[in-house]
């Protein structure tokens, strides 16, 4: 009775008492101009055009030029013209969710698109704009968490409110890749934000790559390439106010977002809309802001909470691993897993190249003998691949090296080590000692 009677407040205190509105005085593409409430807005307001017949256009403030305000839609314009009423919102943007949005799908607005009914609103509204926590008040990242992929539990030990960063080119993996850490994490809860995702492939995600299992205990927000800059923008957004809801809870979230390249085109098109100048590859430079501010929101919180351990793909351009969100993503990130295109071309899934790759928390997450069987297999594939292209031409003769001739033998059984299929899961514990009964070591 309580809960419902805190439900009922909340909804209270968000009913606009007095609205206040100005009016439409240009339309340039997708950027619109008002008049009449400079004074009362600042960036990020919320403003709602109503054009009539029942529509409502949510857009958000984005600059001011000459004593207008300049506007970027959430939808379409169809019907809206010179004179329409633009209504201010007055209450700052949030969500309400609660645990009963386990399973569950929902758009960029908080809003169920999954046919399952209305979803149950909590008692308290979480900004979806949150600041990161102070550093001083966070905690230190905790043990390793379990993600179930045999090659991340062992070569890239990731740690509760650690933040990772998945880099790939389009068709490596990276999506199956999150799915299968999704469906086998040890965390307690999944948030997983498709930012600018194919529509098509939205279903095959949920049924075939993530599962029943793994919806069961996750939240996914979906924002197809199709929607608007802002929608795109926004699902980042509200995947990391959910994960902070979660986390709030004294739950161990694991947040992931494919991708944070499409959410950086989204901030790209908005500030170049604004009359930002275009910088690297027309990248305007709040993008780069924007980025920081989005992923410094996970990481570990503060003490008697849980934390947000995050895990973000980047779409490469071209297959260039230093393009500019590249290069951004992995100066704020706590590690990075490469994903390369030839190791994906000779069907070994998931494509991750172990040795470009690297986690930040090693060795203190792993125990001292763990580190010498990661060690022992490190120097075994660097050993294979600097005489790779002499063992392929039939060039190094069997004895000439005693560390290459073992490298030759144990090579192929470390590439079906790290071969995992999307149905298979892998514990930390299992992992290392395939891995050490591989090398010969006593685990």
């Amino acid at each position: 009775m309580d809960r419902l009677a805190e439900q009922a407040a909340s909804a209270i205190e968000n009913i606009q008492r007095v609205e206040t509105f100005g009016r439409v005085t240009k339309i340039l593409g997708l950027l619109v101009e008002i008049a009449g409430v400079s004074e009362i807005l600042s960036i990020g307001s919320i403003v709602h055009l109503r054009p009539g017949g029942n529509r409502d256009i949510p857009c958000e403030v984005v600059g001011f030029r000459d004593g207008q305000v300049l506007l970027m839609p959430f939808g379409t314009l169809e019907g809206v013209g010179m004179g329409c009423i633009a209504v201010v919102q007055k209450r700052e943007p949030t969500i309400s969710p609660s645990e009963k949005w386990l399973g569950r799908v929902i758009n960029a607005f908080g809003e169920p698109i999954d046919g399952k009914g209305a979803l149950v609103p909590g008692a308290h509204p979480v900004p979806l704009k949150n600041k990161p926590p102070p550093p001083h008040s966070r905690q230190r990242m905790g043990a390793q968490l379990d993600l179930g992929v045999r090659a991340v539990n062992t070569f890239l030990a990731t740690c509760r409110g650690q933040r990772m960063g998945i880099f790939s080119g389009s068709g490596v993996g990276k999506s199956v890749l999150l799915s299968m850490m999704a469906r086998y994490t040890e965390a307690d809860v999944s948030v997983i934000g498709l930012v600018g995702e194919r529509g098509r492939e939205v279903q095959e995600f949920l049924e075939d790559d993530l599962g029943p299992e793994g919806l069961a205990r996750s939240v996914v927000v979906v924002a197809t390439g199709d929607e608007p800059a802002l929608m795109r923008r926004q699902a980042a957004y509200v995947t990391l106010a959910l994960a902070e809801y979660f986390r709030d809870q004294g739950k161990q979230v694991l947040c992931q977002i494919d991708s944070v390249t499409r959410f950086a085109m989204a901030q790209r098109e908005i500030g170049l809309s604004a009359g930002e100048p275009p910088t690297s590859k027309g990248y305007p430079p709040t993008t780069f802001g924007e980025l920081a501010r989005l992923l410094e929101r996970a990481g570990p919180g503060a003490p008697g909470k849980g934390s947000i351990t995050g895990l973000f793909s980047v779409l490469v351009e071209g297959d260039d691993h230093n393009e500019p969100v590249s290069d951004a993503v992995r100066g704020i990130v706590d590690g990075h897993i490469v994903m390369e295109r030839k190791i994906a071309d000779r069907g070994r899934y998931p494509a991750i190249n172990v040795l470009k790759s690297v986690s930040r928390s090693l060795p203190g997450a792993i125990t001292p003998r763990q580190f010498e069987i990661l060690r022992a297999a490190k120097k075994l594939i660097t050993t294979y691949e600097d005489m790779a292209e002499l063992i392929r031409l039939g060039a190094y003769r069997k004895g000439s090296d005693p560390s290459v001739d073992e490298a030759i033998i144990l090579y192929p059984h470390i590439e079906t080590f790290l071969r995992q299929d999307k149905e298979e899961c892998t514990t930390i514990a299992e992992g290392f000692s395939k891995l050490a009964d591989l090398l010969g070591i006593d685990a």
